[in-house]
């Protein structure tokens, strides 16, 4: 376990009672534990910038009637199998499909197939979300 050390912050009063309003309706306990998340963030989207190994999360809905869209969501996920850990598929109504993919790899390549996915013709809206594997975190 890592030993915790005791630093301090200078805010702008307006600045900080911003947080503290933000922090409360978020449930947190106290600021530290607000702002541990917060470095914890910034040291994520480092990971990711920097194209080092990511696990995420690309959530879609489709249309389902679109011609050939499940044959072509199907073969990307093929196609990049070492990449796609899991895919779960829930039907929302008569014309739409949520779909969520579970990704590992590194983060260039994440992206490069989240975008080929979301670029099919009969995908309504999708996000892609990334995070690290939690190591020096």
């Amino acid at each position: 376990m890592s030993t915790l050390i005791r630093t301090g912050i200078s805010l702008d009063s307006e600045l900080l009672r911003r947080f503290d309003r933000v922090i409360h309706k978020k449930g947190y306990k106290n600021r530290s534990e607000a702002i541990r998340d917060l470095v914890r963030d910034y040291s994520v989207a480092e990971d990711v910038e920097e194209n080092r190994e990511v696990v995420g999360t690309l959530t879609m809905v489709y249309d389902h009637h679109q011609p050939k869209l499940a044959e072509q969501l199907i073969e990307a996920q093929h196609h990049a199998q070492d990449m796609v850990l899991a895919a779960t598929h829930v039907h929302l109504d008569h014309h739409n499909c949520l779909e969520v993919i579970i990704m590992k790899g590194l983060s260039s390549e994440v992206r490069r197939l989240a975008d080929r996915i979301l670029s099919l013709r009969g995908v309504k809206h999708g996000k892609l979300v990334l995070t690290t594997q939690g190591k020096g975190l």
